[in-house]
Parts: C-alpha cells; sequence; structure tokens
C-alpha cells in the first residue's frame, strides 16, 4: 500500500527507445490533420414519455449513437441540458473517442482535456489524475455508473462505453471529494445487436484481444424485453521500458429486463486482474535538475531478482431498479459495491543515504534502494443510492427538481508492510548490482472504515424564455474510524457537513449563455501515518473549498463550421494540509484560478478539437516563512490539447488524425528554485473501415505516440513526500484491427 506512506506513495516512471518504422513515416507524410469531432449532439428525449393510453414508458430500447466528444456529463446533476445551457464544465468522452485517441488506460485521458494533467502516474501501478492543478483522491473523486468507488485499482476500459470528466468544485455531485473535479465510468449495457471484435498490437510487445457481443430477446409478446451484453479481453502487457511484461484480463456482464413500459431492471458485474512490475520515478540529484536528454527513459529501477509485480483484482456490480411514475417524474434505485484486492511490492528508490535527504537523489545520481511490500490489501466499497426526479410548475415558473439520499459504506483492512532500506544503494543508471531482500513486515499502516449518509436536493428554474437559475444543496453526515495495525489506539470523526451550490444564466444570443457559479466542497485529510508525526493517523478538521466560476458557452455554425465552444474564468480555495514543525496540521489555503477554454467543431471532411488553461496556482496564509505565493509542486501554468483530422475518400476512405499535447512549465521544488521545462508531443493516427460483406466491416487503425521520440520529464509529482520525475514515453507504434459482424 505504497499509497499509505502519504496520502498516496510511490510508483513511477517511463522508458523508451525510438522506434523509427515504416509505418511512422507513412503515417507522418499522409497526415494531413487529425482527430474527427462529432457534431454537437441534439438534445435527448426526456427521461420519462407518455404512451398512447396516459402510461409513462420508458425509451429504453432507442438506441442514439452518441457524440464522440460532449460538452455535458451526467455526474453533473443537471439532467440532460444541451451542452451549451450547462452552467458547469464537464466532458464526456465516447468509447470510439478513445479509440481513436489511442487512449488504453485512464491516465491518457490527460491528452483528451487541458484541465487535466498527470499526478504520479507509473507503468504497472493504478492512475492518478489533477484537474485544475488540484490531485483527485482515488479514494473518493471517483465514480461508476454514478456511484463511488475506489481508485486504488487499475481500472480496465474495455467494458466502458464512456468517461466523464466533471470540472471544478463537487460539493453538490459528491458529499466528500478533492476540490479539482470527478471522474465518472459508464457502463456499457445491452444496446441491439452488437457483434465486435478487437485485435491489438504494439511495437513494444503489448497485444491485445477483445470482444463486444449484446442483444435482446424475449417471447414473442414482448421480442425485446431482455438485453444481454458481454465483454471479455485479454492483455500481454509490455512497454519500451525493461522489464515490465505482464498480463491482464477482464470479463464483464450486463443485463436488463424492461418488466413494463414504465420498469426497467438492470443489473451488471465485471471481474478484473491486472498484473505487471512497477516503475519507480527518476528525481532530483542533489540541487540539480538532470537533464531528460540524458536519461534513457527505457531504464526500469526496479530490477532485482526477487522483484515481484503489483497485482490488481477487483470484482465490482451494480443493480438498479428505474420506475417511471408519470410522464414527469421518474424514481430510481442503484445499489453498487466493488471488492478490492491488491499485492503492492517493489525494489523501491527512496532518498540518499550520504546527505540525509529523503526528497531526493544523491547528486552522484545514487539513491537509498528499499524492499517495499504490503501484501492482501483489501478494500469494500458498497452503495445504495435512490433518487427522484421531476418536473413541475409554480406560480409561473418551471422546476425541474431532484431529491437523492445516498448511503456509502468503506472499509479499508490491510496489514504491516516491510520499507525496508537496508539492502544497499543503487544508481539511475540502472547498472548497480543485486542486493538481498528484506521482507519483513514491521511497518505499522492504518486500516480504514467509513460509513457517509447524503441528502441532496437541485432545483432548476426557468425564471424567463432566457433566464435560468439553479440551486442544489446537500447535507452529509461521516463517520471514520481509523485503526493501526501495530495494535495502537485507534481515531475517529463524527460530524456532518452541507454544502451549497448556486447558478444563473441567461442566453445572451441564440444558442449562446453567459453563466455564473458558486460552491462548496469537503474533503477528509487524515495524517499520514509516516514520518513519525507527533499527531500521526488522525483525521484533521473537515476542510471546506470554495469555487467561483464565470463564463460562457455557445454552439451554432459560424462560416459552414458546426461548432461548439467555451470560454471560463474560475478560482478555487481550499484548506492546505502540510508538515509544520513536526506536525501535520491545516496550515493556511491553497488558491487555484485560471481561464479555460474549448472549441470543436466540423466541417465537411474537416474536424477541429481543442482545449486550453492558463493556471495560476499559489499558497496563501502560511505560518511559514517564504511559503506565501509560492507555487505548488507539478502544476503547469498552462496546457493546450489540439487535434486535428481530415477525411479523404480516395484512393480509400481513410481518416488521418494529428494531436498535440503541450504543458507548460511546473515548479520541481516546494521553493520554487527548479523548473521543469514545458514540453509538446505529437501523436498521428490514421483509421480505415473497409465492408467485408453485407453486414461486415473492419476497421483498421494505426497509431504513432510521440512521433518524433520527444525526450522530457513530463510531471514531477510528489510521494511520501519524495520528489519523482518522469520522463514520456519513447514513440510507440500501435496497430489494431475492429471486425463488426
Amino acid at each position: 500500500m505504497r499509497r499509505s506512506l502519504h496520502p498516496s506513495v510511490p510508483r513511477a516512471a517511463a522508458r523508451g527507445v525510438l522506434v523509427p518504422t515504416a509505418l511512422a513515416c507513412a503515417a507522418a507524410s499522409a497526415l494531413a490533420p487529425a482527430r474527427a469531432q462529432s457534431t454537437p449532439a441534439p438534445t435527448p428525449a426526456p427521461a420519462t414519455a407518455t404512451s398512447s393510453s396516459g402510461e409513462a414508458s420508458l425509451p429504453t430500447l432507442t438506441i442514439t449513437a452518441p457524440a464522440e466528444r460532449q460538452g455535458r456529463a451526467s455526474i453533473s446533476g443537471l439532467g440532460e441540458l444541451p451542452a451549451w445551457q450547462s452552467p458547469v464544465q464537464a466532458s464526456t468522452f465516447s468509447r470510439e473517442a478513445l479509440h481513436n485517441a489511442q487512449v488504453s488506460r485512464l491516465a491518457d485521458l490527460t491528452k483528451l482535456d487541458a484541465s487535466t494533467t498527470d499526478s504520479y502516474n507509473a507503468v504497472g501501478y493504478w492512475d492518478a489524475l489533477s484537474i485544475r492543478g488540484f490531485t483527485l483522491s482515488n479514494a473518493y473523486n471517483w465514480r461508476r455508473e454514478g456511484l463511488p468507488i475506489n481508485a486504488e485499482t487499475r481500472i480496465a476500459l474495455d467494458n466502458k462505453a464512456a468517461v466523464e470528466l466533471f470540472k471544478g468544485t463537487s460539493g453538490m455531485q459528491a458529499g466528500v471529494s478533492s476540490p479539482g473535479g470527478l471522474v465518472n465510468l459508464l457502463v456499457k449495457r445491452p444496446e441491439g445487436r452488437v457483434r465486435s471484435a478487437l485485435f491489438s498490437v504494439q511495437d513494444s510487445g503489448a497485444v491485445l484481444g477483445a470482444i463486444d457481443l449484446s442483444e435482446r430477446f424475449g417471447p414473442t409478446q414482448s421480442p425485446q424485453a431482455f438485453g444481454l451484453r458481454i465483454n471479455a479481453a485479454a492483455e500481454r502487457l509490455s512497454t519500451h521500458i525493461d522489464q515490465t511484461r505482464g498480463r491482464r484480463q477482464l470479463l464483464a456482464v450486463a443485463g436488463d429486463w424492461v418488466l413494463s413500459p414504465s420498469t426497467q431492471l438492470e443489473a451488471e458485474f465485471e471481474h478484473s486482474t491486472h498484473s505487471q512490475p512497477s516503475v519507480p520515478g527518476f528525481s532530483l540529484l542533489g540541487d540539480r535538475l538532470p537533464s531528460a536528454r540524458d536519461i534513457d527513459p527505457g531504464i526500469n529501477l526496479n530490477r532485482q531478482p526477487w522483484t515481484q509485480p503489483v497485482v490488481f483484482r477487483g470484482d465490482t456490480a451494480t443493480l438498479r431498479w428505474t420506475q417511471a411514475l408519470n410522464a414527469d417524474w421518474r424514481s430510481t434505485v442503484t445499489y453498487g459495491e466493488q471488492r478490492l484486492k491488491t499485492d503492492d511490492r517493489a525494489a523501491f528508490p527512496y532518498g540518499c543515504r550520504s546527505s540525509g535527504a529523503y526528497d531526493r537523489y544523491c547528486d552522484d545520481g545514487s539513491f537509498v534502494l528499499t524492499d517495499y511490500r504490503s501484501n492482501g490489501e483489501r478494500r469494500t466499497t458498497q452503495s445504495l443510492l435512490a433518487q427522484l426526479d421531476g418536473r413541475l410548475d409554480t406560480a409561473g415558473l418551471r422546476h425541474e427538481l431532484a431529491f437523492s439520499v445516498l448511503r456509502n459504506l468503506h472499509a479499508t483492512r490491510v496489514g504491516n508492510y516491510a520499507f525496508n532500506d537496508t539492502l544497499g544503494d543503487g544508481n539511475i543508471s540502472g547498472h548497480f548490482a543485486p542486493v538481498s531482500p528484506a521482507p519483513d513486515l514491521s511497518y505499522a499502516a492504518l486500516q480504514r472504515k467509513e460509513q457517509t449518509t447524503e441528502f441532496s436536493a437541485r432545483d432548476s428554474l426557468t425564471l424567463t424564455e432566457a433566464t435560468r437559475a439553479w440551486l442544489g444543496v446537500r447535507h452529509t453526515r461521516l463517520q471514520r474510524s481509523l485503526t493501526p495495525t501495530d495494535g495502537s489506539t485507534g481515531t475517529g470523526l463524527h460530524d456532518s457537513v452541507t454544502t451549497p451550490w448556486v447558478a444563473l444564466g441567461h442566453t445572451i444570443a441564440p444558442q449562446t449563455q453567459a453563466y455564473v457559479s458558486w460552491g462548496e466542497g469537503v474533503e477528509l485529510v487524515s495524517v499520514p501515518f509516516f514520518f513519525s508525526y507527533a499527531n500521526q493517523g488522525t483525521p484533521l478538521p473537515i476542510g471546506k473549498s470554495r469555487q467561483t466560476e464565470v463564463g460562457v458557452k455557445g454552439q451554432g455554425v459560424w462560416q459552414d463550421w458546426h461548432v461548439q465552444w467555451g470560454l471560463n474564468a474560475f478560482r478555487i480555495t481550499r484548506p492546505q494540509d502540510t508538515d509544520l514543525n513536526g506536525e501535520y496540521v491545516i496550515d493556511g489555503s491553497a488558491r487555484h484560478q485560471g481561464l479555460e477554454a474549448s472549441w470543436q467543431g466540423r466541417q465537411g471532411a474537416w474536424g477541429l478539437w481543442g482545449s486550453a488553461m492558463l493556471l495560476d496556482a499559489t499558497r496563501r496564509g502560511s505560518a511559514q516563512a517564504g511559503v506565501n505565493g509560492q507555487s505548488p509542486i507539478n502544476v503547469p501554468d498552462s496546457v493546450l490539447r489540439a487535434s486535428l483530422s481530415r477525411s479523404f475518400t480516395a484512393p480509400l476512405p481513410l481518416v488521418a488524425q494529428l494531436d498535440l499535447v503541450h504543458e507548460g512549465r511546473r515548479w520541481v521544488d516546494a521553493a520554487n528554485t527548479l523548473r521543469l521545462p514545458s514540453w509538446t508531443r505529437t501523436d498521428v493516427s490514421l483509421r480505415h473501415t473497409q465492408a467485408v460483406g453485407a453486414a461486415q466491416t473492419v476497421t483498421w487503425r494505426a497509431g504513432v505516440s510521440n512521433l518524433f521520440g520527444i525526450r522530457a520529464w513530463r510531471e514531477a509529482s510528489t510521494s511520501g513526500g519524495h520528489t519523482y520525475l518522469f520522463p514520456l514515453m519513447p514513440r510507440t507504434v500501435t496497430l489494431s484491427a475492429q471486425l463488426d459482424f
């Protein structure tokens, strides 16, 4: 449970080898741009409809393919508003968009949205993201089908229909979470006949095979009453980094039963395993930032004869009952359960022995090599969500109302772990002698049990034809207990908190809205059971974050381009926890303020998508000298994502796509004396859909990530008080064939 060394703990890296292949050259020369964007999706039908007999019905059998990218998300809790009318910043990426962008793990979402960046993403470990400069908590900021899950595991994407990103303080959407935003995973559900098989290979040696099958069936009187969908995948994992061979498997089943025109029951289950050696990061060398050009990104510092893979196992299921009460009101009850098991181990580099510094390596490139082991970690999450939503008119005002109650139980059960530094020293060259393991489980960890009950209400008011208002409130009751594994006395927390959210939107032009919003969020922080803090293991006082956001969004046609765009400014302030004189306490606040812009459009054969963020993040109100006004580590000052696509008809139907990923400078140390340079990565891809029969097609995809083999440090995240540098992955070529039959 390396992450228990701090709020989260180590793992890292990326390595590379340049692979100048004929495919890379062909893709580069054939490319005239890249990334197809769908035009804005039409406004969906209401949640319920009325049959000719006046009976409420559910439109469950009408399937409309969603746009690849949408500027809205169900996790925002604002209903089915068009993107331009939603007073929040959110995005939904369909499975097709993920395929076309070469997204294979959740960490790759960083190439799709400018507000989303890496926050300790290592090969072989779980995914960690930062939104608007705040690292998302893997324990609190992730949702699946709208229910809380624990993301301290590796989550498969093969059975996911879409991934949603919500940006900003999420007090209305979640009772407890870090203020950056939320990630929600939508599961593939039965949708008529689907027969699809995927085969993919990489020049690194990775091989993937996956199937996706769906069908509807039933008795003569109800021929489509039942639906079934099966997804299965098996992959040999490998990267251009030394000794990263691994494997993963997924089996997922989803079904539904339309009992009547107004009643539907849905159930789904997935089982996944992921086993792969992890890759630790590089670091500062004394007071010096090493050049990424001088270090081989293919080096794996986790190279010992006794090194074992990190193993993630997960079982997750949901059961949902939807009942249309009448044409205007619907109730939904959803139960979800997640059971995770993790074996976390590595030969892990940490600190400098000669200087005693724990946050960097020695100036000669040496480091303390530790034997890290935490076996049999178990995490269980159980959630029950009851929702009621509908609409009514009172005093000439239209109200769209939503009420919910969420009961969530979580338990993290761990044992003592090993973090033994008596092995010897290693070196960033990767050339050091094998050492003997030290598997003694002598370090105590914290076990966590938590219960939350959340009551929420939301009202969307149509004040005039041009003006809307939104009011939301969530009341959360918290109960948490923390128990050390060394037998010492545990601690607990019993409290309740209320988080409001309000917004006002006004249509200033056709399909163009200006809006302003304000809201609060809550997060729970416990003192790390590490560094022998005087108050280790105790929960800190509940801290509230606050956000103000102003923006304008629109969609329409401009010079034959069908476009969707947005521009907004935000400010988030949250209490800052830190080490202060041997205690871990709340010390002032962190303020992140910035500008975001987005654009997507299509004109004929051309598609264009882009997003950008300018961010100013500083510390305020600290009792420590020299801290106020400083910027946090690993927060880029600017981010740009851009994609351009072009469809060709001759000599054969082809879509060429170009993706640009740019991140600005970021600080590496708390004193703001060392900065990572900015970097830009270019990815290209080609795809061709070929008809092979009356109802069969094959989609061929060829992609090259990091086309020009750029060497740069992509992030400088911290874990366990140590700063780790992760290089960009080297050029990687991926070929795939998707057969739909």
